[in-house]
C-alpha cells in the first residue's frame, strides 16, 4: 500500500472525492467533508497543536468510505493500522485502531437508524506527531456518552474514546447532513 485510496479491500467500500475548497469548517458546530486527495486536507480549526497554525496543512492524509455494515468495523481498523504503519506511526496503531473501531461502530449503528442506511466515511490526517481521526455518518444526532454499569454489554465506546484520545468531539452543519465525530491520538 502506498497510502493512496484504493477501493475493494472491504465489502461495499468505495472512494469518493470531494470538491476542493469544501474544507475546513468555519468554526466549531459546523462541518464540510474534507477532500479525499492528499492535497488540501486541513484539520478542524479547533484541533490545533502547539507549533502549528490552527488550520495548518497536515501532510499525511487518507480517506476511505465503507458500507454501513458490521464488517466495515474490522476493515476500518485494519486499514487505519496499515496506513499508520506506512506513515511511520506504527506506535500509534493500537490506540488509533481502537478509536477507529469505536467511531466506525457508532457510525454504522447511526447509519442503520436512518430510514435508508448510508455509507460511513473515515479520514485519517497526521502531521507526523499526532493523528486526527474523523468519521462521518448521515445521522445528525449527537453521540451520547452512556455511563454503563459493570454488567452492561454495550455503552462503553465513547468512554473508551475519551480515555484513549488526547481530545475528541463532534460537529455538524445543517446543510451538510450528518455529523463528524473526531478524535486525536498523539505519540
Amino acid at each position: 500500500m502506498d497510502g493512496s485510496n484504493t477501493p475493494g479491500r472491504c465489502p461495499a467500500s468505495t472512494v469518493r472525492a470531494w470538491p476542493a475548497g469544501s474544507w475546513p469548517p468555519a468554526a466549531p458546530g459546523s462541518c464540510d467533508a474534507p477532500p479525499a486527495g492528499r492535497a488540501g486536507v486541513r484539520v478542524p480549526p479547533f484541533v490545533g497543536r502547539q507549533g502549528h497554525g490552527v488550520n495548518g496543512l497536515w501532510p499525511l492524509q487518507d480517506f476511505f468510505e465503507f458500507g454501513a455494515l458490521v464488517s466495515a468495523v474490522p476493515c476500518a481498523r485494519l486499514h487505519a493500522r496499515q496506513v499508520l504503519w506506512e506513515w511511520g506511526l506504527a506506535s500509534l496503531g493500537e490506540s488509533a485502531g481502537l478509536l477507529v473501531t469505536e467511531l466506525i461502530t457508532n457510525a454504522v449503528k447511526a447509519s442503520w437508524a436512518m430510514a435508508q442506511a448510508t455509507p460511513v466515511r473515515l479520514w485519517l490526517v497526521s502531521d507526523g506527531a499526532q493523528v486526527l481521526i474523523l468519521v462521518w455518518d448521515a445521522s445528525p444526532q449527537p453521540p451520547v456518552r452512556i455511563d454503563a454499569s459493570g454488567q452492561a454489554e454495550n455503552g462503553r465506546g465513547l468512554m473508551l474514546v475519551e480515555t484513549i484520545s488526547e481530545k475528541w468531539g463532534w460537529y455538524c452543519r445543517d446543510d451538510s447532513g450528518g455529523k463528524f465525530v473526531w478524535a486525536v491520538v498523539a505519540r
